[in-house]
């Protein structure tokens, strides 16, 4: 029998590997920028068209790179930063495999540029899956530009599985972000479709940060600087008001490299514990410095998970630091008495002569006493036994039994059977709740009861609204027939680049729905008019969600992202718990949800509607 085992090409090999570091045009743009920081660039522009699609251009004033330097580069595991295993343990820098720039060239066409400040020219090297095509010498910049074209050519089926131009420009802006909050010293600058979409001066963190998620959060940050022998802390936290229900700016940095750490998260919600409502997350951009050898960040291709050595102790230290600078900066609310009808307690006054109390005592009173005769006296005088008064309390249950029989009667005859065992959403069902007049009882604020043949029906008040409203806002957008009501004094929303990246897609529904949004550069937004329905609600918040939830659902289907845009919007002007309810209210509430297709569920799928039959009530009084 022949040998069936063989070593794959290197192309192809390339090309396997290529899977685990290039997922999306994102991960090339955020492997070539930090080569450009590793090779010292103060300077760094990005060039993209069609979203990195077809062209990815990363320009650098780095130290470059000489003739064999760029033709090793694109070797795999071939790299200056490691010479031995323990030089793992001792890494500053970004990256460190060698497996980037071969990555890329696997799985598409790449043009090098790059001359070192030295050298009187510089090198050309083109590549194309792995193939080297040619490579001279030219006169170009000190540093490297770095030219990548058609990404997954060669692998159709990568290439069919990106996302659309808009999704895949949020990633790369998202990586953009991750990079330059950690670098304030280097100026960014992104270029999409020779726009200059985004610009990130040079600068001290602080401004950074303001740069990178609005103006707005200037006011808000709170800085955190803590040194120990493990581990030293520094950044910013946000102020409590600041804090969002969903997308907070939460960002973690150790040596100057992105990680996701939910261990590390719980310590800082800990700490603000007590001082954010139900849901909400607080915004924080945390620094750590750590010896290289304490941490492993070869534990994940993306380099995204890093693994502690001392994670508890810094767990401690975070949360205490973070405890801190909220007390220090008076974050944490002070307790204020409430005065009004306090005892006024004077001040102490030696040579006052301090009287002694007197209790006045009526000898006179009875309590027993009634008709201005004491029955005491009139029991003891004359022998009789105590007569107790007659409170007539009888006279408070008269006529209640009839009356109570009457209700049950009536109730019973005004029942309407929508959940009959035949069919539970027929339309004569549902006409005849509408029809007939039914008295409703709102529980705790919360439920909305009423009575059906069957037996007991529960109603989410708020459930029951948010399904209302998506109805309606949905046809409005798909009919384009949204009302707006136009705001006195608009209103500034300041938006982080990755937020306002997909407000250009939106835009045509929220003017269909009501909104009124005009540009005002910056990635800020001047709310001029809301839709008629959500005159009440915070259009801020609403904005921030919307956004929130189409970034988090990577929607491409306009269908899709028109539904995220009108249950964000059900959500934010639904009856709230907690609302009383008169009966009117309460009536229309259900006349409007039953006549809706889908009564039963919410659009996202939790239940509004619950009922309890007559035969579990009863087996609860069986005993």
């Amino acid at each position: 029998m022949s040998d069936i085992i063989h070593l794959l090409p290197d192309s192809i090999a390339n090309q396997i590997a290529a899977g685990e570091v290039i997922q999306r045009p994102s991960s090339v743009v955020k492997e070539l920028v930090e080569n450009a920081i590793d090779a010292g660039a103060d300077n760094i522009k990005i060039i993209i068209k069609d979203a990195g699609r077809t062209f990815i251009q990363v320009i650098d004033n780095g130290k470059g790179m000489s003739a064999t330097d760029a033709r090793m580069a694109f070797e795999r595991h071939a790299t200056s930063k490691i010479k031995t295993a323990h030089d793992l343990f001792a890494l500053h820098t970004m990256g460190f495999r060698g497996e980037a720039l071969a990555s890329i060239a696997a799985v598409a066409q790449v043009e090098l540029r790059s001359k070192q400040a030295n050298e009187d020219v510089g090198t050309l090297l083109t590549i194309s899956g792995s193939r080297v095509e040619k490579q001279e010498c030219i006169v170009c910049a000190n540093g490297s530009n770095f030219l990548i074209k058609n990404i997954f050519f060669n692998v159709p089926a990568r290439r069919k599985f990106l996302k659309s131009n808009d999704t895949e420009r949020r990633h790369i802006i998202t990586e953009l972000e991750r990079i330059v909050l950690v670098n304030p010293e280097i100026e960014f600058s992104f270029i999409e479709n020779d726009v200059e979409v985004l610009h990130f001066p040079a600068g001290n963190l602080r401004q950074r940060i303001i740069n990178v998620v609005g103006k707005g959060f200037n006011q808000q940050l709170i800085s955190l600087n803590v040194d120990t022998t493990l581990v030293k802390v520094s950044g910013f936290i946000g102020k409590p008001e600041s804090a969002r229900k969903t997308r907070a700016q939460q960002y973690f940095f150790v040596n100057s490299r992105y990680m996701r750490h939910p261990y590390f998260n719980k310590a800082i919600s800990n700490a603000f514990n007590n001082l954010l409502l139900a849901g909400e997350s607080p915004n924080y951009f945390i620094y750590f410095e750590v010896e290289p050898d304490t941490i492993d960040v070869n534990i994940h291709p993306t380099k995204t998970e890093i693994k502690f050595e001392n994670e508890q102790s810094i767990w401690q230290i975070l949360h205490a630091a973070v405890k801190e600078a909220l007390g220090k900066f008076n974050a944490v609310p002070s307790i204020d008495f409430d005065t009004e009808g306090a005892i006024d307690i004077p001040i102490h006054d030696p040579s006052r002569i301090v009287s002694q109390p007197k209790i006045e005592v009526d000898p006179n009173y009875n309590p027993f006493k009634t008709s201005g005769r004491s029955s005491y006296s009139a029991r003891s005088n004359s022998g009789e036994s105590y007569q107790r008064q007659n409170t007539d309390w009888e006279k408070l249950y008269e006529g209640f039994e009839n009356e109570a029989r009457t209700n049950i009667s009536e109730d019973q005859s005004g029942t309407i059977d929508i959940f009959s065992s035949d069919d539970v959403d027929t339309k004569e069902q549902i006409g005849s709740l509408v029809k007939e007049q039914v008295v409703h009882y709102q529980y705790k604020n919360k439920y909305i009861l009423t009575s059906v043949k069957s037996g007991l029906m529960v109603i989410d008040q708020h459930r029951a609204h948010i399904r209302i409203l998506f109805d309606k806002f949905i046809t409005q957008i798909q009919q384009q027939k949204g009302i707006s009501q136009r705001k006195l004094f608009p209103e500034i929303v300041e938006l982080s680049a990755s937020e306002a990246s997909i407000i250009p897609y939106l835009m045509p529904d929220f003017a269909a729905v009501g909104f009124d949004l005009s540009d005002l550069g910056n990635n800020a937004y001047a709310i001029n008019g809301v839709p008629s329905d959500l005159e009440n609600a915070d259009a801020i918040q609403l904005i921030h969600s919307i956004i929130t939830t189409g970034i988090e659902s990577g929607s491409d289907v306009k269908e899709e992202i028109q539904e995220m845009l009108a249950l964000s919007m059900a959500k934010a002007a639904a009856i709230p718990y907690g609302q009383k309810l008169n009966e009117e209210e309460m009536q229309r509430v259900v006349d409007q949800l039953f006549s809706s297709p889908s009564h039963k569920y919410t659009p996202d799928g939790k239940l509004v509607i619950s009922l309890m039959d007559d035969n579990a009530i009863d087996r609860m009084f069986s005993k």
